[in-house]
């Protein structure tokens, strides 16, 4: 496989190189493709944790009585009121 690089991505991959910690461009472009493929892999295991909390409380909320929103914003501006001392 043949890939083209910007001149900045080159940049970016001699730069590394040049700090010693890769001995290679390849090394370089190698641990990138894998942090990739972990972030890919974390941010499509938060979508699947995101969805499956979406349908639990889609779940617990059919089992509950519907509020109106007027009567909860009440409630929660009657649990955060200071009451008045006098």
């Amino acid at each position: 496989m043949n890939i083209y690089l910007t001149q900045q991505q080159e940049s970016i991959i001699k730069r590394q190189v040049q700090t010693g910690k890769y001995h290679s461009p390849e090394e370089v472009i190698e641990v990138a493709l894998i942090l990739l493929d972990e972030y890919e892999k974390t941010d499509a295991q938060w979508i699947n944790e995101i969805r499956q909390k979406i349908e639990d409380a889609i779940i617990e909320s059919d089992k509950s009585p519907p509020v109106d929103g007027e009567t909860f914003i009440n409630t929660i501006i009657d649990d955060y009121t200071i009451p008045n001392s006098i």
